[in-house]
């Protein structure tokens, strides 16, 4: 297995290619979950960026209100974890009000963007 020996997050002064500077994952507080480890980092990253998916989909195609409150529990942790704050706040409105399935795609979008996010950084 290659690892790959980049720097998994730019320096401060190099400015970032999403608008308004916002990046899906802090990976400030990423690097202290870590502990600067940057093989964690990218193991972390990879894990969550499957993880994500699976439980999305399981959002996505589940009508079972306690599993997708559980679902959506696991990934609002998850998220939190390796600092994907966005997606844990959507993850929360799921988890707040399984009932209603309006916040589910707004959910998927952020997931996907996460992954975008985490694979230009693993690339």
């Amino acid at each position: 297995m290659v690892m790959n020996t980049a720097p998994i997050f730019a320096p401060p002064d190099t400015p970032c290619e999403l608008r308004g500077e916002h990046r899906p994952v802090d990976l400030v507080f990423l690097a202290r979950q870590t502990g600067g480890d940057r093989a964690l980092e990218e193991e972390v990253l990879r894990l969550f960026a499957k993880q994500a998916a699976i439980l999305g989909n399981d959002l996505r195609s589940s009508s079972d209100c306690d599993f997708r409150k559980r679902q959506a529990h696991t990934l609002k942790g998850a998220a939190r974890a390796i600092g994907a704050f966005g997606l844990a706040d959507q993850a929360m409105l799921i988890e707040s009000d399984p009932d209603n399935t309006a916040p589910v795609t707004a959910l998927l979008r952020e997931v996907e963007t996460v992954r975008d996010y985490i694979a230009s950084l693993l690339r």
